[in-house]
């Protein structure tokens, strides 16, 4: 259950995003207390253009709800963005506080290709 200041930052968040963002995809980031959840989403087109979380069944890692498993959401989430032709997206954190696993998510993004 989301707590209405969750749901503030939340939207203080993707508000500065959609004011600034000049028309690029966003990777937005979902975080559970098992999983860790990717998509890169064109608001434009109203369309999901790439997903990836430690929920799918190719290649789960042992522990879904660490570090090393956000690792391998951010380089799944980075190589399918690039077959879809999209190399700089807004990374949309979602309220979450930039630190562990989404930190983790981000950098292996960053080095699976994305700019952002």
């Amino acid at each position: 259950m989301t707590t209405p200041l969750f749901k503030r930052r939340q939207s203080r968040t993707r508000f500065k995003l959609t004011t600034h963002a000049y028309g690029r995809p966003r990777l937005s980031v979902f975080r559970s207390g098992k999983h860790i959840y990717a998509q890169i989403i064109d608001d434009r087109a109203k369309e999901t253009l790439a997903a990836a979380s430690t929920n799918e069944k190719d290649g789960k890692p042992a522990k879904t709800w660490n570090v090393e498993a956000a690792t391998s959401v951010g380089k799944k989430i980075a190589e399918r963005a690039l077959a879809k032709g999209v190399k700089q997206v807004v990374f949309d954190r979602g309220g979450y506080i930039y630190h562990g696993r989404i930190k983790a998510l981000a950098e292996a993004a960053r080095e699976g290709g994305l700019e952002f």
